[in-house]
């Protein structure tokens, strides 16, 4: 995603991106420990700076649904609209957060691909404990698939629906006109972020 500074008409004698403090951008390639917490400091970070938007770039196979939470957890509490972008892809943990954008900001580039598919937590061990990894498996699936549905304004069961009838339980692959039409992606194109510096003059 590009961002640039727009002061045509503004006579300045250093570059703008040296006076001002650059836009916030977050971009997440994994879901891991390291990445969730520096993605909460730029979170905090956005918010200081009181930029109208928080752009989020995802580029990702997936990684961690523990990770994913904090990460959404941080989306969900923000107080300025997130708009979340993927110029490649954005799979697994990738499209949750890519649908956790604010309605009206979720951009896909024309040939960006999203994929879905059940939750996943490498059980192994003995048998209590797959049992009891299990159930927490079969939790954090419908966390995240309703919250997938709720993101999109769908139904709770919508992709849940979907994934089990229709696709039979297989990676989902979407393309950006198969996640438009889903509700996930809201554009097919990536936005440029512009700082606009405006000087004005008073006299009298």
């Amino acid at each position: 995603m590009r961002t640039y500074y727009d002061g045509s008409n503004v006579p300045l004698k250093a570059k703008a991106e040296d006076i001002l403090d650059s836009p916030i951008l977050i971009y997440v390639n994994k879901f891991e420990p390291d990445v969730s917490q520096a993605f909460a400091k730029s979170m905090s970070l956005a918010h200081q700076h009181r930029q109208p938007i928080i752009p989020i770039v995802i580029d990702s196979f997936g990684g961690s649904i523990y990770d994913l939470m904090t990460i959404v957890a941080e989306v969900k509490s923000s107080t300025i609209p997130v708009a979340t972008i993927v110029e490649g892809k954005a799979m697994s943990a990738g499209t949750i957060l890519f649908s956790c954008g604010t309605e009206g900001h979720r951009y896909m580039a024309p040939d960006a691909t999203l994929m879905i598919h059940e939750a996943s937590t490498g059980t192994w061990g003995k048998n209590q404990e797959v049992q009891s990894d299990a159930k927490e498996l079969e939790r954090l699936n419908r966390i995240i698939f309703r919250l997938l549905a709720s993101n999109c304004g769908k139904d709770p069961d919508y992709f849940l629906d979907l994934m089990y009838k229709g696709k039979r339980n297989a990676d989902w692959y979407l393309t950006a006109m198969d996640a438009k039409k889903h509700n996930l992606a809201n554009h097919i194109k990536i936005p440029e972020f512009k700082t606009r510096i405006k000087v004005e003059y008073e006299f009298g």
